[in-house]
């Protein structure tokens, strides 16, 4: 398969493996791309196992046996692998990808870092096999972008289906994605300050409260303080959310009141007394009232219970 960004102007080659692909070398392709089209520079895409055509590629990834990132060579199918991470998982070609230019692609070794952990390693450990999550509920587990990749491969009936188009389809996907979750953790690593200040002005360190719509919850996870969130809505509104009470747990440090759950306007405001109430979810881990003041006052009476 042969795609060119443009024409009419020599291109780059950035090689990879024909036939069915996975979310590795699929975001290993997307990053190149944000790279090259950063730097102005053409480019096209071959997929092919043809070793001449491999040979001449100035960007090789999850094909050729070679992991040399001096040369843009970027596979881990050879004897030996290409390495491990300290925390155990090998790299496949979106890390090792990654770890060459991810700091550049986003701009600090920092925003790099966080998304290595978020989503690069992620994707290189279930390339390799290695299972990064325990299952609670038998039968049921969670689609991962590995999942929805492979969604794209042809089935056993597809004989005319366009893999390649397929891969191309889904690099350009992933770019946008990778693109959007390069601004989504700068601005939550620069949204950490505001939080960290809010976190020192809070006179009850139980209850942080936000003037802006910042992430929170990373930044604050490391204190053992804070029980609830206050802060504004896309809406106007203000909400009172609750603190979990670990990472990618659903379990809150302290719920909100069992007699607000599912309650809405006129029965939430007679219950709490809080005029402006709006809302409680069912699950108890997130409020709504008119004002930011009415979700102080909700979050008072929920530290209170």
């Amino acid at each position: 398969m042969w795609y060119s960004e443009r024409r009419y102007m020599e291109q780059l080659k950035l090689i990879t493996h024909n036939g069915n692909f996975h979310a590795d070398d699929v975001f290993a392709c997307a990053t190149l791309m944000i790279l090259l089209e950063r730097e102005g520079k053409q480019y096209e895409i071959i997929r092919t196992r043809d070793e001449g055509i491999i040979a001449s590629g100035d960007y090789v990834f999850d094909i050729g046996g070679v992991d040399d990132p001096l040369i843009n060579r970027f596979d881990h199918h050879q004897k030996g692998g290409a390495g491990v991470r300290s925390n155990t998982i090998p790299y496949a070609s979106f890390g090792l990808v990654w770890k060459k230019y991810g700091a550049v692609v986003s701009g600090s070794e920092t925003i790099a870092d966080n998304i290595d952990q978020k989503l690069v390693q992620p994707i290189d450990a279930n390339d390799n096999g290695m299972n990064l999550f325990t299952g609670t509920i038998e039968g049921v587990s969670p689609a991962i972008i590995s999942d929805i990749v492979s969604v794209f491969r042809p089935t056993w009936k597809e004989e005319s289906y366009d893999i390649d188009g397929a891969f191309l389809t889904l690099a350009k996907t992933a770019k946008v994605y990778l693109e959007r979750m390069i601004v989504r953790t700068k601005d939550a690593l620069e949204a950490s300050a505001f939080v960290e200040d809010a976190y020192a002005r809070a006179e009850d360190k139980r209850l942080i409260i936000l003037d802006g719509q910042y992430p929170a919850h990373e930044t604050l996870e490391k204190y053992p303080e804070p029980l609830f969130v206050i802060g504004p809505r896309t809406d106007e509104k203000w909400m009172v959310k609750t603190m979990n009470k670990e990472k990618n747990s659903f379990a809150n440090r302290k719920d909100l009141p069992a007699s607000w759950a599912g309650l809405r306007d006129a029965e939430l405001a007679k219950v709490t007394g809080v005029a402006d109430a709006v809302f409680c979810h069912n699950g108890r881990f997130l409020a709504v009232a008119g004002s930011k003041e009415g979700a102080i006052a909700l979050g008072k009476l929920a530290l209170a219970e």
